[in-house]
Parts: structure tokens; sequence; C-alpha cells
């Protein structure tokens, strides 16, 4: 069957923790927090993945968003949905909500490098899900979108663009990765000026730049060379520059030597 009953208690659970218990909405808007985990189910469904991913997709917020009254636990998601799916939700989940937005969201990158690939899927359906909402949102708001959050716009965007970072280094044949990809551009796109002036370009003469040099993005924190970017662009006849191949800031500005201009035509 396509329709498991396992997929039907899943969705459930979920309207139950988010809907029924609680009337949770997204915020700062009046739509039902339960699009959310549904969005993310059907997202890893057309990716490709397996049952247990799929329902711990729509069921990744439920121990972290429950109702002290109602908390749904692992021990409760195991035996219902079994091991994989407890552990994939908890994986997922946010430890510690005393700790800052700054504190509780460092964490979450860290724990990306000790994720398995169904669990990289299960975060990546919701990066998906949250970030094509935030660019769609941008698109009708403007700037206003970023006051419903607990956390200025830069910080906002770079932890984002950081997760993708994580997401794709760890696992670069996801078949979510394109997706994230190009997510990522979208939101260096929204926060491009304000990156620009706190973090530019790094511009150097051509005869300091070595297409093995190690480099990294401030925004997203990628980490390489030149070289291994993939993003080498030289067809200014007065410059070389390289871009960061996850979120595609451009890093580094290699000035051609003024003795030698571009012939006049």
């Amino acid at each position: 069957m396509i329709y498991t009953y396992k997929i039907k208690e899943a969705i459930k659970l979920a309207i139950k923790t988010h809907e029924l218990d609680q009337k949770q909405k997204r915020k700062g808007k009046d739509i039902a927090y339960i699009t959310h985990p549904l969005t993310v189910g059907i997202i890893l469904s057309l990716a490709g993945a397996d049952e247990d991913t799929v329902i711990a997709g729509i069921l990744h917020d439920t121990i972290e968003d429950s109702t002290a009254e109602k908390k749904v636990t692992k021990e409760i998601l195991e035996e219902k949905f079994g091991s994989k799916v407890a552990e994939l939700v908890l994986s997922v989940t946010e430890q510690n909500k005393e700790l800052s937005w700054e504190e509780r969201k460092e964490e979450a990158l860290k724990h990306i490098e000790h994720f398995s690939n169904n669990s990289v899927l299960v975060k990546s359906g919701d990066i998906i899900s949250n970030s094509t909402e935030l660019i769609d949102d941008y698109e009708i708001e403007s700037e206003a979108v970023f006051e419903r959050f607990n956390a200025p716009k830069d910080k906002i965007l770079m932890n984002s663009l950081r997760v993708i970072n994580r997401l794709v280094t760890k696992w670069p044949e996801s078949p979510l990765a394109d997706d994230l990809l190009s997510i990522a551009n979208e939101l260096q796109m929204m926060g491009a000026l304000m990156f620009m002036m706190n973090n530019s370009a790094k511009i150097i003469e051509y005869s300091e730049y070595d297409e093995n040099m190690n480099i990294e993005c401030p925004i997203c924190e990628w980490k390489g060379t030149p070289k291994s970017s993939g993003w080498i662009d030289t067809d200014s006849h007065y410059c070389l520059s390289v871009s960061c191949p996850i979120c595609e800031k451009m890093l580094i500005v290699a000035n051609y030597a003024l003795a030698n201009p571009p012939e006049e035509k």
C-alpha cells in the first residue's frame, strides 16, 4: 500500500499536536502550523524517501512543539512508529529551549555533523519548507517579514545559509541538494546589500592569487579553495572573481596587473 496505516497515524498525531492541542500558527501569520510538517512530508515523499523518513518529516516538530500537558516524547514515538522514526525526529529536535537563540542554533549546526543520510533528508525538507515560505512572504511584505522573528534579518538568513552548507557538505549527493542550493542563492540575494556592506569580497592583486589558496565564505561558512569552489569567473578583462558554491556570495576579486591593461579595439 502507498497510503499506509503508519502514515495515517503519523498525520493524526501531527494534527493533534499542532492543531487540536494548541491551535499552533505559523510565526506571525494566521495559518495553521500543521501546514508545515505536512509540506515537509510531501517534499520527502517526492524526493523518494522511505516510509519511516516521510513519517519522521511529518512528526519532526512534535517533540519540540508539543505542550507540557500533552508532551510527545521519543518513547511515545518509538512505541507507535518504531525506533527509526523516533531517532530521526530526535536528531532534528532542538534539545534545550532554555538556551539563547544563538546558542540553540549553534548547537543545531554542530549536530548536523553526526547526521545520517535520512536525518539530512528530514532537515532538508524542513529548511526547504521554511525558506521557500520566507522567500514567498518577502516578495509580498518586503523587510516587514523579518519583524515576526526573534532575531535580526542578518542572523536569520546567515543561520539558514549555514544550515544549508552543512547539509550539502554532509551529503552532496542528496536528492534535495539542488533544491537547497537554489534556495541558498535566493536567501543570499535577499540580504545581498547588507552582506556586501558588512562582508565585502577580498580584493587582491592577481600576483597574490592562487587557485589552491584557502578561502571561507563569511555568510554560509563554506570552506575550500577557488579551484574546489568551481565558481571562478574569468570573463572580465580587468579582474578574476571567485564566488561561494553554496550561496554564490563573491569572495575574492583578483585584479590583473595595471601594467597590462586590455588592448583597445
